[in-house]
């Protein structure tokens, strides 16, 4: 048995009811066997696969807290510093009912790879906790962030692991961490990102995700002949990735016509009004219901199927393994020609190898999605300079932090005879930075 073939088993045992994980190393692994296999014994010896798998340290905690009725309420709270070789960890925190131990695992081992791409000094952690911010108050929300903080804060600092916002963590839940932290440690340092301007925070960090996948799209596209203007996009989610791609893919001449939240989906043949959406959920927090009465041409449909609209690209921009081997199969059907990752693995493996297969264009979230990691790292560079760059500077540095990853990622397939494997390519060039920097530390 190969040595990766051995390390896939090893991982499958001893986290067998981790599949989110299981899944993020398989593909990994898979990808970079070329390159371990070109010196397999040395890799083994050094016991090389079961280090970058094995994260460096799992921090797992009760986080009480006192509801609005007096009640006291008890979440599970989670920080996984994965791999500090390039840098200090530096990941979001996600609270969602769905969290547990193997999803901040697989967030935590993705996001390694992820930062090394950015070409910025950072490692990869992941954190978060089971609790559910929908339908809390400010208050309760509050109560929870300065208990989870009070445990968390032992952990991390600017030049250790600096967390930052994911799902369920936008400004108001980094504020009440912050203050938290403040308050104990008596620090006003850099250690969260996605901060408010008025307190350290910076420009174009909210757009940053959305934004950069849509530099890293039109990019890719040029690289294969392909102009972005012109073309229409399916896009899923309805959170801050997913306005903000919409309305940067607009600014690029496309029209996204999709967007989704938990309940539903939206297809609005006219283009999806970015300030309508933005007013529905970013001020009034409702549900997608809300846009069809203000938008008569536009269609909500219950549960899943953005897939069923035939567009040139779908951005899958919600969250994991939400594109499934039917929707790929739809969108090779409608003539689909790219589809480029804004959320964390939002495609499942066989629909990843379905498309891949297909000629379809496909750009994996660790690299696409990097522009909300990538100007974190500039939030934290201007915070060490105690400066503030303007909107437009962050944004030209955003900008060429995608290209750049873009023509990695690009240039790393070819050099191992897989042009157009963007998969095999960014996971490629993060593992060879990771690797040439945990060589060089030693076996620690």
């Amino acid at each position: 048995m190969s040595y990766v073939d051995e390390v896939i088993a090893g991982v499958k045992v001893k986290n067998a009811a981790e599949p989110e994980f299981i899944q993020a190393v398989e593909e990994v692994l898979e990808s970079i066997r070329v390159v371990i296999e070109s010196d397999e014994e040395k890799y083994r010896k050094l016991a090389f696969l079961e280090r970058l798998t094995e994260p460096e340290r799992i921090i797992m905690f009760r986080v009480p807290w006192i509801d609005d009725q007096g009640n006291v309420q008890v979440n599970r709270g989670y920080r996984v510093q994965f791999n500090s070789a390039i840098g200090p960890y530096k990941g979001g925190l996600r609270l969602h009912p769905s969290v547990y131990l193997g999803i901040i695992k697989f967030l935590g081992f993705e996001q390694v790879f992820k930062n090394s791409l950015t070409g910025l000094p950072i490692g990869g952690g992941k954190g978060g906790s089971d609790f559910d911010p929908k339908g809390k108050s400010d208050n309760e929300i509050m109560r929870f962030c300065q208990s989870f903080m009070t445990e968390l804060y032992k952990y991390i600092g600017a030049d250790e692991d600096v967390p930052a916002g994911d799902i369920g963590v936008g400004a108001r839940e980094i504020g009440f961490l912050y203050g938290q932290y403040k308050r104990i440690t008596n620090l006003y340092e850099g250690v969260l990102t996605g901060k408010g301007l008025s307190y350290g925070g910076s420009l174009a960090r909210t757009q940053a995700t959305g934004y950069g996948l849509l530099y890293l799209t039109q990019e890719l596209l040029k690289l294969n002949g392909i102009d972005i203007a012109g073309k229409t996009a399916a896009v899923t989610g309805a959170g801050n990735v997913a306005i903000y791609a919409i309305e940067k893919a607009q600014q690029l001449g496309a029209k996204p016509v999709t967007c989704s939240d938990s309940t539903g989906w939206i297809y609005d043949p006219d283009g999806i009004d970015v300030a309508l959406l933005k007013e529905i959920k970013e001020v009034k927090r409702a549900r997608l219901t809300e846009y069809t009465a203000a938008r008569p041409n536009a269609e909500y449909h219950e549960g899943k199927g953005v897939w069923n609209v035939k567009t040139d690209l779908y951005l899958p921009c919600a969250t994991q393994n939400e594109l499934p081997l039917e929707g790929a199969k739809k969108l090779v059907e409608n003539g689909c020609i790219a589809v480029c990752e804004g959320a964390n693995m939002p495609t499942t493996l066989d629909a990843t190898k379905y498309l891949q297969e297909n000629g379809v264009i496909f750009a994996p979230g660790k690299a696409a999605n990097a522009g909300g990691v990538a100007t974190s790292a500039l939030e934290m560079s201007q915070n060490s300079e105690r400066l503030s760059w303007t909107f437009e500077e962050v944004d030209a540095k955003l900008k060429q932090i995608m290209v750049n990853i873009t023509h990695n990622i690009d240039n790393a397939a070819r050099k191992y005879g897989m042009e157009g494997n963007y998969v095999a390519g960014a996971n490629i060039a993060g593992f060879e930075k990771v690797a040439d920097a945990m060589k060089a530390q030693g076996v620690v």
